[in-house]
Order: C-alpha cells, then structure tokens, then sequence
C-alpha cells in the first residue's frame, strides 16, 4: 500500500504527548510521485521528502515544523522543453484552538497565513500538498533560454515594438521637437 494513500500521517490531537514532540517521515513511491504530479499539472515529481515534527504550544496550541525537499520536472515557459529543479523549503503551521480567520473579502497576509484553526486531527499529508504546491517553481525556465521579440500587425504597417510602448518614449520625441523649435 501506498505511503501517502495510508491514514498513518493524519494525527488526533487528543493522542499527541503534550510534552515531547512527535515526529513524521513522509517519503513517496513511484505511484505517489505519479499522483502528485498529476493533482498540481507537473510533468514529474522524480523525489519527495517531508520530515518534521509536531509539538505542543502552550496548553491548547500545536505547531508543525518541517522540511519539505522534492525534484520536480516541469515545462520552460518558453520552449516547453523539460526543466528540472531540485526545491528545499521549512514549513511551518501553528493550529490554534482559538484561531478566527479573518471575515474580510481582501485582507493584508500576516504571520496568519501559516496559521489553522485547530480541530480533532492534524493531517500531515494535507499540509504536505499545500506546502509542495506553494513552493513550485511558477515560470520554470531552461538555461539560456530567452524569449525573442515578436511583432504583430496589419500587412503594410510598421509593427510596435518594445521600445515603443516604453510609458516615456512619446515624451522623448516631443522634447526633441521643441529643442528643435526653440534652436531655430
């Protein structure tokens, strides 16, 4: 059976020792690997790693800390060709028993956003997807890749280019023009 499809890394509060921590090894097989790069549309995932541990924090309180490491395959953004990246990040979670999230449609993100309302269980491996879906490279490039200039226009029009849209371009011409004026 598979490690990440088992219910050994969802934890119940009321069973985790208040004074010593506990800890947790996730590692993923063939098909786990399959798996997740399927839920977050990679390539491939080729390793994972996620180790840590869960203490208490204070009387009613619970904080995870953890190191998450995977190598992910994912598609340049320029030439489609497969990238490969190699990521290492901590993870951190505090599970608050009287933790209200914030009612506002926009609100500013604080230490908050690393912050859960604490309930029955902790579920090791839903943190995991979280936190590996955060930490994925967003514009994965190859090396010495670059994007090139493409213009596009009506035939018979002179095409727009970077240069042009530059906010101050206009204004350059125009001081030209009126230093021209004034020289006369």
């Amino acid at each position: 059976m598979s490690e990440m499809s088992n219910s050994k890394h969802v934890y119940r509060v009321a069973d985790l020792p208040q004074n010593q921590k506990t800890s947790f090894l996730i590692t993923a097989d063939d098909e786990d690997l399959r798996l997740l790069a399927e839920d977050v549309a990679v390539t491939a995932f080729k390793k994972l790693r996620f180790e840590g541990t869960i203490a208490a924090l204070g009387k009613r309180d619970w904080q995870l800390n953890a190191d998450l490491g995977f190598t992910v395959v994912q598609p340049c953004i320029v030439s489609l060709d497969p990238v490969t990246t190699r990521v290492d990040v901590p993870v951190y979670r505090q599970f608050l028993a009287n933790y209200e999230a914030p009612q506002d449609e926009e609100y500013e993100l604080t230490e908050e956003e690393n912050t859960e309302a604490l309930s029955a269980e902790i579920n090791v491996l839903d943190v995991l997807r979280e936190a590996l879906a955060l930490a994925l490279p967003l514009y994965p490039r190859k090396e010495g890749v670059s994007l090139a200039q493409t213009n596009f226009t009506e035939p018979g029009k002179k095409a727009m280019t970077d240069e042009d849209a530059r906010p101050f371009a206009g204004l350059e011409s125009l001081r030209d023009k009126l230093a021209g004026k004034d020289e006369k």
